[in-house]
């Protein structure tokens, strides 16, 4: 029997579970560094986990923007590379839509790096639409430089 997927709201005490598998699930690039304890503690109504029985295999950090009161923003998601293409991905974004609608939101922003060619496809396959920019790379847009000297990003934008 399959086991279900289930989602809640991320925790405090994700951090470390969460914080000691991200580089792993991602072939060992340093992402650790982009989810201070902040995202864990200040961002939970917006932020989910998905588990598989008691095992987390994916989360969401997404929050509400404080200048632009349409929009949210997704931070960050990551899903256990043996679970990827199972739904866990689609699964927390809808949980994320939901919310937002509910809140009034009806854009969802996010920015992924031009060299990650399965993010950019899945967020396309997602009906995300690339933003323009002042760069491109393999047909997809990009802004140079966005997050600082050599941090290339691909911009996203979904209106739900």
């Amino acid at each position: 029997m399959e086991s279900v997927l289930t989602l809640r709201h991320l925790e405090p005490t994700d951090y470390r579970p969460i914080i000691s598998v991200v580089d792993e699930w991602w072939g060992e690039r340093n992402m650790a560094a982009m989810l201070p304890r902040l995202f864990f503690t200040h961002f939970r109504q917006t932020s989910f986990v998905a588990e598989r029985d008691v095992e987390r295999v994916g989360f969401l950090i997404g929050f509400f923007s404080q200048t632009f009161a349409d929009q949210a923003y997704v931070h960050f998601l990551g899903v256990h590379p043996n679970y990827r293409g199972q739904g866990v991905a689609a699964a927390l974004y809808e949980q994320f839509f939901s919310v937002a609608r509910q809140a009034g939101r009806d854009t969802i922003r996010l920015v992924t790096s031009p060299v990650n060619a399965t993010s950019i496809a899945f967020h396309l396959h997602m009906g995300f639409e690339a933003q323009p920019g002042d760069a491109e790379i393999d047909g997809v847009a990009h802004k140079r430089d966005y997050d600082g000297p050599g941090e290339d990003r691909v911009m996203f934008a979904k209106w739900i």
